[in-house]
């Protein structure tokens, strides 16, 4: 009996190419990386596939992420705190009366 030599390698998963299409803030843009490293839930847009919305502390973003998810489109950004609609959207439970 014979054996193969096998040489294992340890591969880490690259965050992904991160390219803002509207010259958003650093800080914005770094808040959003730390999103997407971290694996935040992010919520699909029902009416365009590949598109989502991410809950930041600070920021709302809207991406576009590629199928390989080997890239992030970022596609707008809105304050949470400052938004009336933000704060709505971020509360969209419905209580009875």
């Amino acid at each position: 009996m014979w054996r193969k030599n096998i040489m294992t390698t340890n591969f880490t998963k690259k965050p992904p190419l991160l390219e803002d299409l509207r010259s958003h803030s650093p800080e914005q843009l770094a808040e959003l990386r730390l999103l997407l490293t971290s694996g935040a839930i992010t919520r699909p847009d029902p009416r365009r596939p590949g598109f989502f919305e991410l809950d930041g502390t600070e920021n709302v973003f809207y991406i576009f992420r590629y199928p390989s998810g080997s890239k992030v489109l970022l596609l707008g950004v809105w304050e949470r705190e400052h938004d009336r609609v933000a704060e709505l959207a971020a509360c969209s439970c419905c209580s009875a009366a």
